[in-house]
């Protein structure tokens, strides 16, 4: 029995030795690289096949901003990072339309006004099927969103089919300014402005749609910010200042504790107003209702928000990519953090799925809207 007792110790040593050796030789040359630069230079080494390092990196990165709990950072590959910066400057190159995923294709749902697509004869209702020869079966948004997009002056193929029948048109790509803010007048002088997003060029175009409705005889207003992602902190305080009378607008406190607090002039809009807001508005939507409920300026109806409390700043990598990192906390003008909680509307109007993604898509008339009609009966 002793004799079998050292024998088996001896395996167990020779094991333990074993994996003492094969540890020791797996770490970096010097000893002082990060857990992953060894895992990448062990994958770089040994690895059976093929390695896609930009793939590697990319998922390794997205893994340590998800690893901090945080749903608002995020991390934008290269690709990601230039249609970010598309989105934040509410421009970029392609042929101008909308589109919806379907089942059997991509249904356009939206041909910007004097845009190359509406030029080149693509409709509202049409349904691509092919982009480039690719088909457009199974193929999503953002598969379509770079195809389509390009080099400005080069031109895209589309295949649409319209009636039964099957188009395809030769589009030419070009710089594309989307426009942010737009207003139209409902019955009973009531002015409605919808806000699509709070970034480039928002207080700019929401101030002069205001002031048309004005002047075509606008007394009250309905804003409307339902599915609106938000934007810079700079824009939506200039909206406000021209909105709301003097006091506080906006606080933030940063990561090191700094603070600072945006305000307004005494110049102010006195008309009855609105604001519609739905699950989907986010960040400086959220706070434009906010700032306008706390000023006792506007009725907010819809349904609740997102509950957006943290900012973020964007940090650029070496290699293009970035991180849209939590560096702060903002609050409204009587110093609410809408963290978790978000907007609930004075007058809540829940819509079913459909409905929701009709309003989403712009497809709803004023008439037919339920959260409209709401607003205009809470003005009246």
């Amino acid at each position: 029995m002793k004799k079998k007792i050292c024998v088996a110790l001896s395996y167990v040593l020779v094991a333990a030795l074993a994996a003492a050796v094969t540890l020791f030789l797996f770490p970096g040359k010097t000893g002082t690289e990060s857990k992953l630069d060894q895992l990448e230079a062990l994958i770089q080494e040994k690895f059976v096949d093929e390695v896609d390092t930009t793939a590697i990196e990319d998922a390794a990165a997205d893994a340590m901003v998800e690893a901090l709990g945080d749903r608002w950072s995020y991390y934008l590959s290269a690709s990601a990072y230039e249609a970010y910066q598309e989105q934040s400057n509410n421009a970029y190159v392609g042929i101008g339309i909308t589109i919806y995923q379907v089942e059997d294709g991509l249904e356009i749902v939206e041909v910007n006004e004097n845009g190359p697509a509406g030029e080149a004869g693509l409709q509202v209702g049409d349904l691509i099927t092919a982009i480039e020869g690719q088909s457009a079966v199974g193929m999503t948004t953002s598969d379509a969103r770079s195809l389509v997009r390009g080099k400005e002056g080069t031109q895209v193929e589309i295949t649409v089919s319209r009636e039964g029948a099957e188009l395809t048109l030769s589009v030419t790509r070009r710089r594309i300014q989307t426009q942010v803010a737009a207003g139209r007048m409902l019955e009973g002088n009531i002015g409605l402005v919808t806000i699509e997003n709070f970034d480039s060029r928002c207080a700019e175009e929401t101030i002069a749609a205001i002031e048309a409705l004005l002047d075509a005889g606008a007394e009250k207003l309905i804003f409307d910010v339902r599915n609106n992602p938000g934007g810079y902190a700079s824009e939506l305080v200039k909206v406000l200042d021209y909105l709301l009378p003097e006091g506080d607008l906006f606080r933030t406190v940063d990561y090191a504790g700094r603070e600072n607090v945006d305000t307004s002039d005494a110049d102010c809009l006195e008309l009855p107003m609105a604001v519609l807001v739905n699950g989907d508005s986010y960040s400086a939507a959220e706070f434009f209702a906010a700032a306008l409920s706390e000023y006792e300026a506007a009725v907010v109806v819809g349904e609740q928000t997102s509950g957006k409390g943290h900012f973020q700043n964007v940090f650029q990598l070496q290699d293009g990519s970035a991180v849209g990192l939590s560096v702060g906390k903002y609050y409204t003008p009587k110093g609410v953090c809408l963290e978790g909680v978000g907007i609930i509307p004075d007058v809540e109007v829940t819509v079913d799925e459909e409905t929701y993604r009709n309003i989403s898509y712009g497809r709803l008339e004023p008439e037919e809207d339920p959260q409209i009609q709401a607003a205009v009966a809470a003005l009246q």
